[in-house]
């Protein structure tokens, strides 16, 4: 474990929701969270840990990178930081989910874009409305976005759907892994490309997938599978020679529930980050985080 507020801020009371790493210097790793109050309410925060040292924590951010939304708008319940994507002379483009709740529906998850022109300090929103708006193959769900910027196109993997299915009386949504590339990470297709797609007969979902190039070629995708076993998140491995085909190899990972943890009855939102050649992966444990989130080091491919 790294880090779990301690409730002494009341709009940080619980969790530290999908960690995602940032090489801020050549001494700081940003871990950008989303913490919750009281009401379960989520607003983005970040943890600064050691490059020496994950485990060293350096700083935690004292007020929220972002409010939620006004009333009426697609983040007005929450939301959750998902990717940071640097763009130089400190402008960043944080992609985030926002909770809108429903009626006939349990709740909507569409993505929002904020902008930092500080270096991660400050954000603010690009607009009120999404950047991935629901559409007609996308009706539900287009959220958990992971922005990579490669060759001057931004490259956004992410989950979507448009169905759900009742679990012990209880509607769960079901979605898959999509990609899709925007010139200026603002405007963006109304449907993805399939690229890992719900087809073992044990899931019916995924988590944020993370994206990251492999030194010798290729790249890696970190992911969370929906299991109807297990009843919640498990996490799930791939890899690729082009970022678009995946071979999945979720045992490859080794990486589980841990007995009588943070992490004993499901693990998930993992993220890599690598510095000075070591691999670091950044997760959730139980109740989607609610201890706050840690860290692991690959130790032998």
């Amino acid at each position: 474990m790294v880090y779990g507020p301690d409730g002494s801020l009341p709009w940080a009371a619980s969790h530290a929701m999908v960690p995602t790493p940032f090489l801020l210097n050549d001494q700081t790793i940003r871990v950008f969270v989303t913490f919750c109050d009281k009401k379960g309410i989520g607003r983005p925060g970040y943890v600064d840990v050691s490059v020496h040292d994950p485990l060293k924590v350096l700083g935690v951010s004292n007020q929220p990178l972002l409010e939620p939304g006004i009333p009426g708008t697609f983040d007005e319940n929450g939301l959750l930081t998902c990717s940071v994507t640097d763009l130089g002379d400190g402008k960043m483009y944080m992609y985030y989910v926002g909770f809108e709740l429903g009626t006939k529906i349990r709740y909507r998850l569409l993505t929002g874009l904020a902008i930092s022109l500080d270096g991660g300090n400050s954000f603010k929103r690009y607009k009120p409305t999404p950047v991935l708006e629901r559409s007609s193959a996308e009706l539900y769900f287009r959220g958990g976005p992971y922005c990579l910027y490669l060759a001057h196109r931004f490259c956004l993997w992410y989950v979507a759907g448009s169905k759900w299915r009742y679990l012990d009386g209880k509607a769960m949504p079901e979605y898959d892994i999509r990609y899709a590339e925007s010139d200026d990470g603002i405007h963006w297709p109304s449907v993805g490309e399939v690229q890992i797609p719900v087809t073992q007969i044990d899931e019916y979902g995924f988590g944020r997938p993370c994206v990251i190039p492999k030194s010798s070629g290729g790249f890696r995708i970190f992911y969370s599978v929906r299991s109807l076993s297990m009843g919640s998140y498990r996490l799930g491995y791939a890899e690729s020679a082009d970022g678009h085909n995946w071979n999945r190899m979720d045992e490859k990972l080794n990486l589980d529930v841990t007995p009588d943890s943070f992490d004993s009855h499901a693990i998930m939102y993992a993220a890599p980050i690598e510095i000075c050649g070591k691999l670091y992966v950044f997760y959730n444990g139980n109740d989607f985080g609610r201890a706050g989130f840690a860290v692991a080091l690959l130790e032998a491919e």
